[in-house]
């Protein structure tokens, strides 16, 4: 099977809008972090209480999403999924994008971005974040050279070796990015072993459906249509990922509720948090879990476009919403400073924290959001990333694996 390759093109005033709608929210981002660099963070919704505010609900959503975005190109190099070969190259330019604009957030959320420097060549490595720089610096350099060996006849040879250095590479990135939190020690709401394969079964669904989403989007634009079967394959695909993330959070809280340190933690989330109960409960349960299972394992749900769609955007606002309650929510609840005792003092020790999010905070993530979509709507212009064809008929011989 042989299905060319071309970039986007005649896409009209609608892609320029969207590209500059982009750039602006882009823009947004950039003036929001330098108020925040000027003021200080006392201009957002964080405190020394909680430290991660929402840019990082995006952040880390963007960088676990990243990984998951290779699914597709790991399907065709990895596992002999020859159907999947013409969208490999897609699959790897939308993960570059989603990781650059995670850690675009990431750096200007942390605060002084030009120290980035010593970071990058002053190391801990008793420090979680310092085996992060590699990962995800290597992860850019590996998908890089997979692209190059995918889209450089004279390299085809060499795509297989680097699809699977590039799936075993990703897996690392979503292990580092749960550790991140799973080695916070001392917070129980973080404290578990289990936020690691969490994290990697996350990844597959925020990362396949952007993935769809972009594909549908971009075919459209094209006016290149995409068959039923192809279609129904990545939805099927879609169906199991989200239910394998709704299994692995349903063990991690299983086991919370079965650890004594952590069955008060598990209680605020579950029953007494307020709004993080309500987004763990309607926005990560059942807007990211429910509907979307709902909507693509129904009769024909895998065939309707209008169903994969909707069910694409409910698992990304759900994966948002669950971000959002792992990160914010694990660090709303207090520190217990003197286990097995109550404390209080005037420093609101042992106080549910509060948290509301900032304009800049909302702009910043959003701007990251939009770097990655700018990435994706250049890469899709100036080179050849999108399939030519990928109705049935094209793709009949392949189908039938």
């Amino acid at each position: 099977m042989r299905i060319a390759l071309r970039q986007l093109q005649d896409t009209g005033h609608g892609w320029l809008l969207l590209l500059g709608g982009c750039a602006l929210v882009v823009a947004g981002g950039l003036a929001a972090a330098a108020y925040m660099e000027h003021y200080g963070h006392i201009v957002t919704g964080m405190d020394n209480q909680i430290v991660w505010g929402l840019p990082h609900v995006f952040a880390v959503f963007l960088i676990v999403a990243a990984s998951g975005a290779l699914n597709v190109a790991s399907m065709a190099s990895v596992f002999g999924k020859t159907v999947y070969k013409p969208l490999a190259p897609l699959s790897g330019l939308l993960a570059m994008a989603l990781l650059i604009g995670g850690l675009a957030v990431l750096m200007l959320d942390l605060g002084r971005p030009d120290r980035l420097i010593v970071a990058m060549t002053h190391y801990n490595f008793k420090s979680i974040f310092a085996w992060n720089v590699f990962l995800y610096t290597g992860f850019l350099a590996i998908v890089a050279a997979y692209l190059w060996s995918m889209m450089e006849h004279r390299m085809n040879a060499l795509s297989g070796r680097f699809g699977v250095t590039a799936f075993l590479w990703r897996l690392a990135l979503t292990t580092g990015t749960g550790s991140i939190f799973g080695f916070l020690v001392a917070r129980p709401s973080f404290d578990s072993a289990l936020l690691a394969p969490t994290f990697i079964a996350l990844s597959l669904a925020y990362g396949t459906a952007l993935f769809l989403l972009v594909l549908v989007a971009a075919c459209g634009a094209a006016q290149r249509l995409i068959g039923d079967a192809l279609l129904g394959r990545l939805a099927r695909l879609l169906a199991i990922f989200v239910a394998a993330g709704l299994y692995f959070v349903a063990v991690q809280h299983l086991t919370g509720l079965y650890v004594a340190q952590r069955v008060d933690f598990e209680r605020f989330i579950l029953q007494g948090g307020g709004v993080h109960t309500l987004l763990f409960w309607l926005g990560q349960v059942l807007l990211g879990g429910v509907l979307p299972l709902a909507l693509l394992l129904a009769p024909g749900g895998s065939a309707s476009r209008k169903r994969i769609t909707g069910a694409t955007f409910a698992v990304v606002l759900g994966g948002l919403a669950q971000m959002y309650v792992t990160i914010i929510g694990g660090q709303a609840y207090p520190l217990p400073l003197f286990p097995g005792k109550q404390v209080t003092s005037l420093f609101r020790d042992g106080v549910i924290n509060s948290y509301a999010p900032s304009l800049p905070e909302l702009l910043l993530g959003l701007g990251g959001a939009a770097l990655a979509a700018l990435i994706v709507l250049l890469g899709v212009r100036l080179l050849a990333f999108v399939p030519e064809r990928l109705d049935d008929a094209a793709l009949s011989g392949v189908l039938a694996e």
